[in-house]
C-alpha cells in the first residue's frame, strides 16, 4: 500500500468514496478513529477516506472522535484533508442545493475537547482557519454548480437543531451556513500542520430564516443524497488536481512551538 498524502472525510450521508479500498486499522493515543480507515486510488494517486460519523452514522456530531480522526490520518502520511459536510443555509439566497466553500467558522459549541495541547504555552494561528489553496481549488472544482467563494459557517453543538431565535440572531451576524461538525475538526487539523479545507452542501434552510418549516434529519438527508454522486465527482477531480506541494502556511503551523507530544509521522513531509 503506497502512502496517502490526501484525504477526504465524508459528512452525513457519505460514507463511501473509493473503488476497491484496502481497509486499516489505526491505533491513535485517542482511541480508535470513527471508523477504519480506506485507502485506496483516485487515478495514479493514493487516496484515504474516512466517514466522520462513522460508516453507519454511529456517532452524531458531538460523539464523533475528531482528534483520533485527525492523529490517526497524519499517521497514516496524509497531509491534506477534504471534509465535504451538510448544513443549513442561513440566508434565503443559500437554499438547498447550494455549494459553500466557507472562509471563516464560528464556534458556538459548548462541550467539546477541541486542542490536543494539554500542556505548555502552544497557541496556534487560526484567524484564517482553512487552507486557502485547498479552498481555491474546491471553488474551481465546482465551477458549474455556482458555488459561494466565501462566507462564515457556525458551528453549534447539536444534536438538537437551532431555536428560531437562535437561527435568527446567526442570520443576522451575517453568518452564511451553520452545521455541526466543523468545530473542532478544523483546528484540529491546524494543530497538526494539516492542510484543510471544507466545501458545504446546504440541505435545507435553518428555522429562522424559513418561517414555514423546522429543520428535519429526514430531509436533511433526502437533499445530501440527491447531491453525493455529484459531490463525489467534484471531489474526485480535486484530488486529482490537487498537488503535493504545500506551498500555503498550514505546513509551518507549529514551527518553533514546544509540543507536548511528537507529530505523528509516517515519513511524509
Amino acid at each position: 500500500m503506497s502512502t496517502p498524502d490526501i484525504a477526504v472525510i465524508g459528512g452525513s450521508g457519505f460514507y463511501t468514496f473509493l473503488d476497491d479500498p484496502e481497509t486499516v486499522e489505526v491505533e491513535t493515543p485517542y482511541g480508535p478513529p470513527s471508523a477504519p480507515i480506506a485507502v485506496g486510488t483516485v487515478g495514479d494517486r493514493s487516496v484515504a477516506f474516512l466517514p466522520r460519523h462513522g460508516a453507519g452514522h454511529e456517532f452524531p456530531a458531538h460523539r464523533v472522535p475528531y482528534r483520533a480522526n485527525l492523529w490517526a490520518l497524519r499517521s497514516l502520511g496524509v497531509r491534506q484533508i477534504l471534509a465535504p459536510c451538510a448544513v443549513g443555509g442561513l440566508q434565503a439566497e443559500y437554499g438547498p442545493g447550494t455549494y459553500v466553500v466557507p472562509d471563516q467558522v464560528v464556534d458556538r459549541t459548548t462541550a467539546r475537547v477541541q486542542t490536543y495541547y494539554d500542556e505548555g504555552a502552544n497557541h496556534i494561528s487560526f484567524a484564517d482557519p482553512y487552507c486557502p489553496r485547498l479552498r481555491r481549488h474546491l471553488v474551481d472544482g465546482l465551477d458549474g454548480h455556482a458555488p459561494v467563494d466565501g462566507g462564515a459557517m457556525v458551528i453549534i453543538e447539536g444534536p438538537r437543531f437551532s431555536t428560531r431565535a437562535e437561527s435568527q440572531w446567526y442570520a443576522g451576524q451575517g453568518w452564511a451556513v451553520i452545521g455541526m461538525t466543523g468545530h473542532p475538526e478544523a483546528v484540529l487539523a491546524r494543530e497538526l500542520a494539516l492542510c484543510y479545507s471544507t466545501v458545504a452542501l446546504v440541505t435545507d434552510h435553518d428555522a429562522g430564516v424559513d418561517e414555514a418549516e423546522a429543520v428535519t434529519v429526514d430531509e436533511v438527508f433526502k437533499v445530501f443524497a440527491e447531491h453525493t454522486d455529484t459531490l463525489k465527482s467534484v471531489l474526485t477531480d480535486v484530488v486529482g488536481a490537487v498537488g503535493t506541494d504545500r506551498d500555503c502556511a498550514c505546513p509551518h503551523a507549529v514551527d518553533g512551538m514546544d509540543l507536548p507530544f511528537e507529530l505523528p509521522d509516517s515519513g511524509a513531509t
